[in-house]
Formats: structure tokens, sequence, C-alpha cells
């Protein structure tokens, strides 16, 4: 409720009463760095859009060394990293291992989406100690959506 004598109110030169008071310097100044913060934030972010916009997915796969075996197979964990600005969709990543002597094993991933920058996380599974031959991991396709 307001009250007309109250301290809110302010008495304007010509004798009437105002409901704004004037704002000092330092309120000003907060305001204005407050401002330029929120614009410069903005702006980097409309920047980084642009320039990752039109860039068209790439990746990088990375496969780790920590095997792990379970009931006599090997686990092979791996993650793979979109490293374009677009999202790609059904990303197919393959693995094969070549061991002399022993037929070559295969095993497929599908990464339903992916994002610019983003990184899955995954294992392929194989009969045969990975160690013991040579693998080779590879994106094998990817849809645009």
């Amino acid at each position: 409720m307001d009250l007309p004598n109250s301290p809110d109110h302010e008495r304007a030169p010509d004798g009437s009463q105002s409901r704004f008071t004037q704002r000092s310097a330092a309120e000003w100044v907060t305001f204005g760095v407050a401002s330029a913060i929120l614009l410069g934030l903005v702006g980097l972010i409309f920047f980084d859009w642009q320039a990752n916009q039109n860039r068209p997915p790439a990746f990088a796969v990375a496969v780790s060394e920590a095997v792990r075996v379970t009931d006599g197979r090997y686990y092979v964990p791996f993650a793979i990293t979109n490293t374009g600005g677009r999202i790609a969709r059904m990303v197919q990543v393959t693995a094969e291992l070549d061991i002399a002597g022993v037929d070559e094993e295969t095993g497929e991933q599908q990464i339903d989406f992916l994002s610019g920058h983003e990184t899955k996380a995954g294992s392929f599974v194989f009969s045969h100690d990975p160690q013991g031959g040579e693998l080779t991991v590879r994106v094998a396709s990817y849809r645009l959506p």
C-alpha cells in the first residue's frame, strides 16, 4: 500500500510527488558494467554459433589401452568425439582385429546422435586378446539430420 507521506515518495521541484528516485553514479556504473558483460556474452555465443554451424561433422576416435577381460571376452573401451560443428546421426564405428593365423574379428557400434564437440563412449567385445594383434577402430559412416 502506498502512503502519500512515506519516505519512498519524494517531492518533485514543483511540489508534486514523484514515484521515481534519481539513480546515483555508482548505480549507473554498475548498470553499465553489467550490460557490457551481458552483451559480451551474447556476442560470444552468437559468434561461436556462426563459426561452428557450417563446419561439417568430423570425428576423433580414441581407444583405451585398459582392456578388461570378463568370462574369456576382451572388452576394449573407446571414446568418439565429434570435432566438427554440425550434428551427426547414426554414426557407425567399426573395429577390426587382425591377428596372424586367426580369422579377423570385427565389431560395430552405432551412435544414434552426436552433436558438435560431444563425446560418447562404448566398448568393443572380442574373443581374442587385442594386444596380440592389430586393432583398427574407425568411423565408417554417419547421417546428417
